[in-house]
Order: C-alpha cells, then structure tokens, then sequence
C-alpha cells in the first residue's frame, strides 16, 4: 500500500515538472522564433513572381466556448508549426491561396471526472480544487486566403489572412485527481478526433495576432447528466511566418 501512495505521488509531481518545463518550452519558444524572425527575409523572387510566408509558429492562449458550467483553473496553452506552400493568384503577389500541413500541441483544464460504465465514458462534474488537464497532439491542415501589401522586395507589410483549419487528432489525454492519486484516460473514444475551425492572423512585419475558433465539438455523444457536452475550441495568441 505504502509502494502504491509513493508511487501515484511520484506520477503527480512528474506530471507537474513536465508542466512546468513545457510553460518554459513556450516561452524560450517564442524568444527564440522572434529573434530569428526579424533575421529573416519574407519573400522570394521566382520570376516576375514572389511566395510568401513558407514556415509559420504559433503561439497561443486557449479557451472553451460552448462549455458546460464546470470549474476552470490553470493555464490553458497551445503551440503549433509546419509549411505551407503559397500560390499567388495575381502576378503581384498581394493575392493568394496558402495550403499547408503542421502539427499542433495544446493543453486545457477540462473540470471533469472520468469514469466507465459498462465500458464507456461517463463525465461528470469534478468537485476537488484541482487542475484536471486535457493534452492534444494533432496533425493540421491550413487553407488560408491570403492578402498582403508586400513585394519581392518589401519584406515589412501589412497582411491579412483568412481561412479554415482542418485537424486530425492522434492522440488525447484526459487526466484528474483522485483522492488516491491522478487518474488518467487516454485515446478517449468519444473524443472527436476530426476538428475543423476558421482561422484568422492579421498584422505588420513579424507580430501577428491569430485567432482560430472551433467549429467542431471535442467530444461527440457526451453529455453531464442531461446536459449534452458541446465544448469547442477558441485560441488566441501570436503567429509568425518565416521563409
């Protein structure tokens, strides 16, 4: 017994230092994404056109919408990268399409339990004062309808880009405390592991604000007692494009 209480506590503490150091990953992240982005050029001459905005990072601060009335504590994070491919659609450059793929790390406070009844989950509310965290690793799709004042030489520009993103989920992990320790479910099947969101980043040389807002419900046929769980997605932070 004694074994089993040292052991969920050196899980919990390790759960907590991971915690820690992956706030310092996105910090020193975003130190260092913004110094390499101000030594970097934005564009590239292919002929008498240009391509835009290569490589992206984003750095964000998450939230639910649509969410249950269930306590929130902690801070809630995302990190995400990949290419995306720019096509121009006119020969000046300022329009164009771009189609990418990433990967995507976030992290959420979800005020749940998880328990299972005959071999499904069941959700309720989670009464202890704790943080309950919710990790997601996803492969992303961005579709973006870009609009930028930029030229093959200019490389300071305003820019406006709209768009969807679609996400595929490979793997969620759902984590509370007990009274006898953290318990934790992972690759929950009524997580919906197909996501998709509009997305939208706007502002001037390297800093731009980013939004993405869920359009797709985390969990599919999942309720709180009698009330179904339609909680979606809402970051907002900074995103930096680099050639």
């Amino acid at each position: 017994m004694i074994a089993f209480f040292y052991s969920k506590i050196l899980s919990l503490s390790f759960i907590r230092i991971v915690s820690y150091f992956m706030k310092q990953l996105l910090v020193l992240s975003l130190f260092f994404i913004t110094s390499f982005a101000f030594s970097q050029k934005d564009s590239l001459r292919t002929g008498d056109r240009y391509l835009e905005d290569q490589l992206y990072l984003t750095v964000s601060y998450n939230q639910y919408h649509n969410q249950p009335e269930v306590r929130s504590s902690g801070f809630s994070y995302g990190i995400g990268f990949g290419y995306i491919r720019d096509i121009p659609l006119v020969k000046s450059g300022h329009l164009a399409l771009g189609v990418g793929v990433g990967y995507s790390y976030d992290s959420f406070n979800h005020g749940f339990k998880i328990s299972e009844v005959n071999n499904q989950p069941v959700f309720t509310v989670d009464a202890i004062e704790s943080t309950n965290p919710l990790s997601l690793n996803c492969i992303d799709v961005p579709l973006e309808f870009r609009w930028r004042t930029s030229t093959a030489n200019r490389y300071k520009f305003w820019r406006i880009y709209a768009g969807v993103k679609f996400s595929y989920n490979i793997k969620n992990e759902f984590s509370f405390e007990t009274t006898t320790g953290t318990q934790t479910y992972a690759n929950v099947d009524r997580f919906n592991k197909f996501q998709y969101g509009i997305t939208l980043s706007t502002g001037y040389s390297s800093f731009n604000l980013y939004v993405y807002y869920g359009l797709t419900p985390l969990l599919k046929d999942a309720a709180v007692g009698t009330t179904t769980i339609n909680s979606k997605i809402l970051r907002m932070g900074l995103i930096f494009y680099i050639l």
